[in-house]
């Protein structure tokens, strides 16, 4: 009954997560700004208001594939964001800005996410091998090692949290002071990027179980072999 639970929650917590920022994007990009500013003219103001004239704003591809990439200082957002007119849109322009600022500030947990990502990818695929050698072999030395490997993913996941918090905090700082949404649409837009965080916190949550479960294996296994 205890794994089925536990079952259940690393399940449904990233379902229920996922649903919520796909409902409320889909609610609030229905929602036109009073700025009646694109999203894409949104993180050009932003960047130019930091001094970031420097970083490049261009439309990617598919839903919600948001994002900054720091190797070619640019902000990528999705067609519904870098043509919106919407709140949702403007919020999450925004938001990305707020990594590009980061980024030439050198935000110290930016920095040390950007460091860990080698480390977290060879976690992240690696680590499974040895955890189910370990478990189906009853070798405490080859799943530590697992444990291990995993614990640096979930280090990863773990330092994002304040990296997209902190982004999401500048957004909403200079959206409103620049006059990038309207003085009373600020608390739609925080619900947009409140409901993308907990993306990334039902993840996280999640990791640690994760790894929190391997862990008692581990020390379950050493007992016995005690």
């Amino acid at each position: 009954m205890v794994y089925l639970i536990y079952f259940a929650m690393i399940v449904l917590i990233p379902l229920w997560a996922q649903m919520k920022v796909k409902n409320t994007f889909a609610r609030y990009s229905r929602v036109a700004s009073s700025a009646s500013l694109r999203g894409s003219e949104v993180a050009r103001k932003m960047l130019n208001a930091n001094g970031l004239s420097h970083v490049s704003v261009e439309e990617g591809r598919g839903f919600l594939s948001d994002h900054y990439d720091p190797r070619t200082k640019t902000v990528k957002l999705s067609p519904e964001n870098f043509h919106g007119h919407s709140i949702a849109a403007a919020a999450v322009a925004a938001h990305e800005c707020g990594h590009a600022i980061q980024d030439s500030e050198g935000y110290a947990f930016l920095r040390f996410r950007h460091a860990l990502v080698p480390v977290a990818n060879i976690g992240s695929n690696v680590s499974w091998v040895f955890i189910m050698i370990g478990i189906f072999a009853h070798l405490s030395g080859m799943l530590l090692l697992g444990i291990i490997f995993m614990a640096a993913a979930v280090l990863f996941q773990i330092i994002t949290l304040p990296v997209e918090l902190n982004a999401s905090n500048r957004a909403m700082d200079q959206i409103v002071s620049l006059g990038l949404v309207g003085n009373r649409e600020d608390r739609e837009a925080r619900k947009v990027l409140n409901a993308a965080a907990l993306t990334y916190v039902a993840a996280t949550a999640v990791a640690v179980l994760e790894l929190l479960r391997f862990v008692l294996m581990f020390t379950g296994m050493n007992r016995n072999d005690d």
